[in-house]
């Protein structure tokens, strides 16, 4: 019964006036990736990988990853010689591979307490060519004490607790800069229209001093001197 109303929810909020909407008009602005990832006392490229789960909600990956702290550990040293080489002068021409496991245990594991509150659970999929995707749960009643109503259409008032929250897009990097393609959305297999993804996004990404949060359709700087991100079948290659 909640699956139907959600759905029915999604649809009325796809079909609003984005001139007129609450749920639209708060954030038609974002704040660059650049300033928000400024503000955390964590590693450059740990930066990004935070950024990297905001923007895709964190594909649903089929089987469960068994992540673990040595794994996480390990990416740990290779974020650390990322930085290290970005200092340099002249910055020494370098790729790093990351597996897919190691990117998830660091989420898990070293970077847990860094994540926004009312996310919990993340994974990120690497399917190659540029696509990744995410699953994230949400703590949707964190998001609606914090936000005003969006009315009797407002999907999210079909939900409550924590629910996943998968997404899927494409990420292209170039010249030391980077930019995220969604393609679409679910919570509980049910689309989410990009409009409502903003919004969810631009709570848990916002701080004191960016309070829009981030804008998923704004190019952003890649870190720590990296010129680009290569995205293959279950590997991320990090090229600087």
């Amino acid at each position: 019964m909640a699956h139907a109303l959600l759905q029915d929810g999604i649809r009325l909020f796809e079909s609003d006036d984005e001139s007129s909407s609450p749920l639209i008009a708060g954030f038609l602005e974002g704040t660059r990736l650049k300033s928000y990832c400024k503000r955390m006392q964590i590693g450059t490229f740990s930066r990004l990988l935070l950024s990297a789960l905001l923007l895709t909600g964190a594909v649903s990956v089929a089987e469960p990853l068994e992540t673990s702290k040595e794994q996480a550990d390990r990416l740990e040293r290779k974020i650390e010689e990322i930085d290290k080489n970005a200092t340099a002068d002249p910055v020494r021409s370098k790729k790093t591979p990351m597996s897919e496991l190691e990117i998830n245990s660091y989420l898990n594991f070293n970077l847990k307490e860094k994540i926004p509150s009312g996310l919990t659970n993340p994974q990120i999929s690497l399917s190659g060519n540029g696509n990744v995707g995410g699953r994230v749960f949400v703590d949707i009643d964190q998001f609606k004490r914090h936000r005003g109503s969006g009315g009797i259409i407002d999907p999210l008032n079909y939900l409550s607790g924590r629910v996943p929250l998968t997404a899927r897009g494409v990420l292209r990097t170039t010249a030391g800069q980077g930019q995220f393609q969604l393609i679409s959305a679910e919570i509980h297999r049910v689309p989410v229209p990009k409009p409502l993804l903003q919004e969810l996004v631009s709570f848990f990404s916002r701080t004191q001093e960016n309070p829009r949060g981030m804008n998923i359709d704004e190019p952003f700087n890649l870190p720590a001197k990296i010129r680009e991100v290569i995205v293959n079948p279950r590997e991320a290659i990090v090229v600087q």
